[in-house]
């Protein structure tokens, strides 16, 4: 293994955010230098025909001299998006009381609904080290 890829697998500070099939991983990381640096890591669960899943992963860096900026950035990104749009999830599939026409269930299905296994319930947790 080379050095760098020992330097990515060290992680100084993690926070994790899991929301739906997203997962971020927030991560502290050192440079050779010993200094600090942000890596933002989005991995999101998608499932095959046959029931497999595989994972995408999306990763970006930021190192402290643009911190103040992209903070800002983001800051100003999000604010516009809250005050055009509000907080509520707009899209009819991510709302909370979403069914899709062959959800509608009978009073005899009722049973049958609570086995079946909610989409929370069945993820897989993911070692930082499967990225």
């Amino acid at each position: 293994m080379s050095t760098h890829d020992m330097m990515e697998k060290e992680e100084i500070f993690s926070k994790v955010l899991r929301a739906g099939r997203r997962t971020y991983f927030f991560d502290v990381r050192s440079t050779k230098a010993d200094d600090y640096y942000l890596t933002i890591t989005e991995s999101k669960k998608f499932t095959n025909d046959d029931g497999s899943f595989h994972y995408k992963k999306h990763k970006i860096y930021i190192y402290k001299e643009d911190f103040s900026e992209f903070r800002d950035i983001l800051k100003e990104m999000t604010d516009y998006i809250v005050n055009e749009k509000g907080d509520e999830v707009i899209s009819e599939r991510h709302q909370k009381d979403f069914k899709k026409e062959y959800d509608t269930v009978s009073e005899h299905d009722d049973d049958e609904k609570e086995d079946t296994i909610k989409p929370s319930e069945s993820f897989t947790d993911i070692d930082f080290d499967d990225i």
